[in-house]
C-alpha cells in the first residue's frame, strides 16, 4: 500500500468516526444527530464491512425521521418556527445584549461566547432549514401524502 492510498484511508476513518461520534452527541444536545451519524458510517462503510451493513439501517431511521417531520402542517410550521427562532437567537447572541436585571451572576456570564456561540446557532438554522426544505420537496406530494414508503422500498 503507497503512503497516498494509506493516509486517504487514516483520513477516511479519522472522519468517519468523528462524525459517529459527533451524532451520537448531537443525538441528545442540539445539532443534526442522524444526519451526522449517517454520514460517519456512510464514510465508515468504505473501510469496512461492519459499517456496511450497519447503514441501512441508519438510513431508514434518517428517511423516518425526514418524512414524519413533514407528514402534518402543524410540524412544518413548528419547525419553520425552530428555525426563525435558532436564527433569531444566534443573532442576539452574537450581538451580546446587555445582561437583563434578573441575571443573578456577574454580567461577564451573560451569554458567553459572543459571535463563536451565535454563528454556530445560525449555521444550525440554516442546515435545519435546508433538511425542512429536502423533506418537503422529497417527501410530500401536493395532497400531503408522504413518500416515504416509496422511496425506502426501492
Amino acid at each position: 500500500m503507497s503512503a497516498k492510498s494509506t493516509g486517504k484511508h487514516v483520513l477516511l476513518q479519522g472522519a468517519g468516526w468523528i462524525l459517529v461520534i459527533v451524532g451520537l452527541a448531537a443525538m441528545v444536545l442540539p445539532g443534526p444527530g442522524l444526519l451526522a451519524l449517517f454520514a460517519g458510517m456512510a464514510m465508515l462503510a468504505t473501510q469496512y464491512e461492519w459499517a456496511d451493513r450497519r447503514l441501512a439501517p441508519v438510513k431508514k431511521a434518517a428517511l423516518r425521521g425526514a418524512a414524519d417531520s413533514v407528514k402534518t402542517w402543524v410540524r412544518i410550521l413548528l419547525s419553520a418556527f425552530g428555525v426563525c427562532l435558532l436564527i433569531g437567537l444566534g443573532i442576539y447572541w452574537g450581538l451580546s445584549a446587555a445582561a437583563p436585571s434578573w441575571w443573578p451572576v456577574r454580567d461577564k456570564w451573560w451569554l458567553v461566547g459572543g459571535w463563536g456561540t451565535g454563528a454556530t446557532l445560525i449555521g444550525s438554522g440554516i442546515i435545519a432549514a435546508a433538511m425542512l426544505v429536502y423533506s418537503y420537496l422529497n417527501f410530500r406530494n401536493d395532497d400531503g401524502d408522504e413518500r416515504y414508503s416509496e422511496q425506502t422500498e426501492a
